[in-house]
């Protein structure tokens, strides 16, 4: 289905919403504003909004429009960056005439709720989708420097900047193209390197109490005790789990976090695929960066034992 039938989808409506998921990140703001922009340059005409959640970390991105329900008549909805129903933020899109997916994750029995999909777990982020959706039709399509400067930043934060496994010539031939609008790499990276005082705290906090299992998996419990302690969002609370990266002897980590109604765990690998495990705990992403649940921190001792078995055949080179 992919980018064809997205631009005849964006031709044929004359409202479209754009969706996100819960908790958004860099990726998930920079898909849908990215999106968005292509859309109003190309077609100003049309009616187009992006709605859900606010990310302060990447709020420089663009501003959420506030609408009714009454918008949703006769509109398409466009859920970006979303692998499951229950992630997606704004639960209206159901009230669409038509859904269409636009996603990077592995897809599972739980990610088929759209009329129409273009899904392709094999690239690092759904901006780099976005940014060859353009491309491919950039003879009809329009761009400005604040959709490029979005798109950009969903490509550089979903990537670790341009770490991870994923990343490939076209990513950066797809970043590359973004700098010719005139983005600025330097000022993206200070926008995203820059934390508070509270923030550099908790980092400490957090490197003087993990835990560690016995074949290599190192985590720590973020209770909402330690959240309000310092003082800091629940977003700059997961932001955490980067922490425990890249220490030696522990490929696989997580962040267990308290939020209000439930305990999510951020997943991380730079070893065995995780992917499969988040799926047994509600949970799923990439094969080796995935989120999921548990019901209680009693239950991270167990998770901790599922972890030790997938390193049990593994071994850190």
């Amino acid at each position: 289905m992919g980018k064809k039938k997205l631009l005849e989808k964006i031709k044929e409506y004359k409202k479209i919403i754009i969706h996100g998921h819960i908790r958004p990140d860099g990726d998930c703001y920079g898909t849908q504003f990215g999106l968005k922009d292509i859309i109003k340059k190309t077609y100003p005409e049309k009616e187009v909004y992006v709605v859900g959640e606010t990310s302060e970390y990447v709020s420089f991105v663009g501003t959420l429009d506030t609408i009714s329900d009454d918008k949703f008549e006769g509109a398409l909805s466009i859920v970006c960056d979303t692998a499951t129903a229950e992630r997606v933020s704004d639960k209206r899109y159901t009230l669409a005439k038509e859904v269409f997916k636009i996603d990077h994750h592995v897809e599972n029995e739980d990610s088929f709720y759209a009329d129409y999909y273009w899904v392709d777990d094999l690239l690092p982020s759904a901006s780099q989708m976005i940014a060859v959706f353009y491309n491919t039709y950039k003879k009809e399509l329009k761009l400005s420097f604040e959709g490029a400067r979005a798109l950009y930043v969903g490509m550089v934060t979903d990537t670790g900047r341009f770490r991870y496994r994923g990343v490939t010539r076209k990513t950066h031939e797809m970043a590359g193209l973004m700098l010719d609008f005139g983005v600025d790499v330097e000022d993206i990276d200070n926008r995203l390197s820059i934390e508070t005082m509270d923030t550099i705290k908790l980092k400490g906090e957090v490197l003087s109490n993990f835990k560690t299992s016995e074949k290599g998996f190192i985590y720590f419990k973020m209770t909402k005790e330690i959240i309000e302690k310092y003082n800091v969002s629940y977003e700059d609370a997961a932001a955490m789990v980067n922490v425990l990266s890249g220490i030696e002897g522990y490929p696989v980590w997580a962040l267990f976090i308290e939020y209000p109604t439930e305990i999510r765990v951020r997943l991380r690998s730079r070893g065995p695929e995780i992917e499969g495990l988040a799926r047994k705990y509600n949970g799923g992403g990439h094969q080796k960066a995935a989120g999921c649940r548990v019901n209680s921190f009693d239950e991270t001792e167990t998770f901790a034992k599922d972890v030790d078995e997938l390193l049990t055949n593994y071994h850190e080179t």
